[in-house]
């Protein structure tokens, strides 16, 4: 790897749509950006006319590119950020393994699986240092930032100084970093909250109201609180922005993928419809069966979690689904789940 790298360089693997809006984010912030994808359409597009199709109503900044190419991608570029989908991070890292030297890297990406959180599995794949990656979450629908409309996110490292680093590289007259040392607190609520939107795109698909969203949510960030905390995340993580902020955004808008997935579901298409249906790829239908897993696996108990599972894997419809949380036994208010007789 070349020992000259631009302080101003970030390397994106993966040009998506929360990718591209990320490089739009760090350009408008100083950097020059260089995007890997192997979809050389969407390399053309990039550098020819700097739009994409994952973000069509944009114009890119001058100071992004594109690249087919992974190496040229990270060769050039001090810090390194990754935007692949969960299922597809070993097999676009894994070329990486052992090359990215003592260079930051920040993860872009959500998802649980077998146990390990996608911080572990990036870190392994890449090789890296104790630390060496950061991790971003918070509400964070990439169409709204890819028009510059004001948002704010959490950037966490156990080393504060790391976080701020990156803090520095991306912050702009729109998005505000927040910094947390809370890792896998932030990565907890950048999970289960895609789960909960399902349930909540569910019962608008179904035509239920306010009420019934509300009370998802927060029964949802009962869940997620319960989970961090069996997992030694902080309690004030969950409400934070990478928290509560994440999972109130994820549930309340159409834009979210995960949303959407759900109301599909709930206006009674099968699962494979709703795939066919939903545009992009919803993280919560991937991982809820991860999520169960390592709960059951806690001893914490996620009924709404352990519901979903049911619609999406077990061929149960979205009514069942309400039904079923419905009639559980009645319980405290609260994280904790004490029954009362």
């Amino acid at each position: 790897m070349t020992s000259q790298n631009n302080s101003r360089t970030v390397g994106i693997i993966g040009a998506g749509a929360w990718g591209t809006v990320f490089a739009q984010v760090l350009a408008d912030a100083g950097s020059q950006v260089i995007l890997f994808t192997p979809e050389p359409d969407v390399v053309d597009s990039i550098n020819g006319y700097h739009t994409s199709r994952y973000v069509p109503a944009v114009t890119l900044p001058a100071q992004i590119s594109a690249t087919g190419n992974l190496q040229e991608c990270v060769e050039g570029a001090k810090r390194i950020v990754v935007a692949v989908p969960s299922h597809a991070v070993e097999s676009a890292l894994s070329p990486l393994f052992g090359q990215i030297g003592d260079r930051e890297v920040l993860s872009l990406v959500k998802g649980v699986r077998g146990g390990e959180f996608m911080s572990t599995i990036i870190s392994r794949t890449l090789g890296l240092a104790e630390h060496q990656l950061s991790v971003l979450s918070g509400p964070n629908l990439a169409i709204e930032i890819a028009a510059r409309q004001p948002a704010n996110t959490v950037i966490a490292n156990p080393d504060l100084e790391r976080a701020k680093g990156w803090a520095d590289v991306c912050a702009n007259a729109y998005f505000r970093p927040y910094l947390s040392t809370d890792v896998r607190g932030c990565e907890i609520g950048g999970i289960v909250k895609n789960v909960i939107a399902l349930a909540v795109g569910a019962s608008a698909g179904m035509g239920l109201g306010t009420n019934t969203r509300s009370a998802l949510i927060t029964r949802g960030l009962a869940e997620m609180t319960r989970l961090g905390m069996a997992m030694g995340a902080q309690q004030e993580t969950f409400l934070g922005l990478a928290g509560i902020g994440d999972l109130v955004t994820t549930c309340s808008s159409e834009l979210s993928r995960n949303f959407t997935f759900g109301s599909n579901l709930g206006k009674g298409l099968s699962v494979s419809q709703a795939k066919v249906a939903s545009k992009g790829v919803a993280e919560g239908a991937q991982c809820c069966q991860d999520v169960l897993d390592l709960a059951n696996s806690l001893g914490v108990e996620m009924p709404i979690t352990e519901a979903v599972v049911d619609v999406i894997h077990h061929g149960h419809s979205a009514r069942q689904m309400g039904e079923r949380l419905l009639g559980r036994p009645r319980k405290m208010d609260g994280v904790s789940l004490q029954i009362v007789d």
